[in-house]
């Protein structure tokens, strides 16, 4: 088994505890309780060419202070049927991943796992972009690093991606080296939701301020909104 690295610097001040999950026995069952008790999660992995129903080999959740890696290698089928696909699947945990599509294909055709509840950041990205421009499209997606890169959340460096490149997550253990891309790749998706979730609240913010600019000009007219809203309550009810 492998030895949890603790205190990797992800900011100025904030440190991240990294903890290797590989056994069942110590530190799979507090993992699994602490991860229950969150409302947002960050979600990655990394495997050997999951979009063609290759292999998971490993999975990453990230919480405020915290992350795991799931050697699924190691741990198998079992890990999901003992608490990893309860979180995966529940509808009370938000899942925050950055194109979403290779994982939940990886999760249901490996596993039987369908992901649940998912705020995909390229997704948001896209929506941000669409926003910004007056309703145009990307030429193409943004990956992860794209992404972190133009909302200012961090600067982060891709994941293997080749072949051969990727034929090191099965390498036990694993490189050093690689658990830091590792971590990053998924710690900086819960600030990377708060960024995106505010420039998409832009446009209904300047039509707020809109209203805050012309409220004092119509007291009559709200006057007469008022009732009809009060019936429109009782009404509802």
């Amino acid at each position: 088994p492998f030895s949890p690295i603790v205190g990797m610097y992800v900011g100025d001040e904030e440190a991240v505890d990294l903890e290797i999950i590989d056994e069942f026995i110590q530190k799979f069952g507090p993992a699994v309780l602490h991860i229950k008790k969150q409302r947002v999660i960050g979600v990655g992995a990394a495997g050997v060419e999951m979009y063609r129903n290759g292999r998971l080999c490993w999975l990453l959740i990230a919480t405020k202070y915290k992350v795991y890696f799931f050697d699924v290698l190691q741990l198998g089928t079992w890990a999901f049927k003992n608490g990893l696909s309860m979180i995966l699947e529940s509808r009370h945990i938000l899942k925050v991943i950055h194109d979403c599509r290779s994982i939940a294909g990886c999760l249901i055709s490996q596993f039987g796992v369908k992901l649940a509840n998912v705020f995909d950041t390229q997704v948001a990205d896209v929506l941000c972009f669409r926003s910004e421009t007056g309703g145009f499209l990307p030429d193409r997606l943004s990956t992860l690093e794209e992404t972190l890169l133009v909302t200012n959340t961090c600067v982060c460096s891709p994941l293997c991606s080749s072949q051969e490149e990727q034929e090191v997550w099965y390498t036990r253990p694993c490189p050093a080296a690689l658990l830091k891309p590792m971590g990053l790749s998924v710690i900086h998706l819960l600030p990377l939701r708060m960024q995106l979730m505010d420039d998409l609240m832009t446009d209904c913010l300047l039509l707020v301020d809109c209203y805050l600019n012309t409220s004092h000009y119509l007291p009559d007219e709200m006057e007469h909104a008022s009732p009809v809203g009060h019936r429109r309550r009782i009404y509802d009810l």
